[in-house]
């Protein structure tokens, strides 16, 4: 199975030839100037880190760590309202109702009779206080 080449970035091609030029001037294993690690941030942000560092012949850990911290997924904030619909039937309806909050827990079960939950809810957070 072989392995499709991808083409590089224009700006990642020209940074990798700076970096080479960087590299030809320098003894080995002298330090990298700080506005080449702040370029190969820049491109691993737009291009992604593995392509990067292949690219550019870096090590993966060490731009890794110079990379700003990636956002945590934000979850969606739990619905505000619920309605619900239920369609009519011939006879008592059982239902349970649970109800949670940071006071506590609640759970109401009927059969046939009606409940005045808008009644119950109030007293309920009523007594959580």
């Amino acid at each position: 199975m072989a392995h499709e080449k991808t083409a590089v970035p224009d700006d990642l091609l020209q940074l990798s030839q700076r970096l080479e030029e960087w590299r030809n001037a320098n003894p080995p294993r002298t330090r990298l100037p700080e506005p080449i690690w702040e370029a190969a941030v820049e491109m691993a942000q737009r291009h992604g880190l593995h392509c990067t560092t292949k690219t550019l012949r870096m090590d993966y850990m060490r731009l890794k760590k110079r990379l700003p911290p990636a956002a945590p997924p934000s979850q969606p904030a739990p619905p505000a309202f619920l309605e619900l619909l239920a369609s009519p039937t011939n006879g008592p309806v059982e239902c349970v109702v649970e109800l949670e909050s940071a006071g506590g827990r609640m759970r109401v079960t009927t059969k046939g009779a009606a409940l005045d939950w808008a009644g119950l809810l109030h007293a309920w957070r009523g007594a959580a206080r």
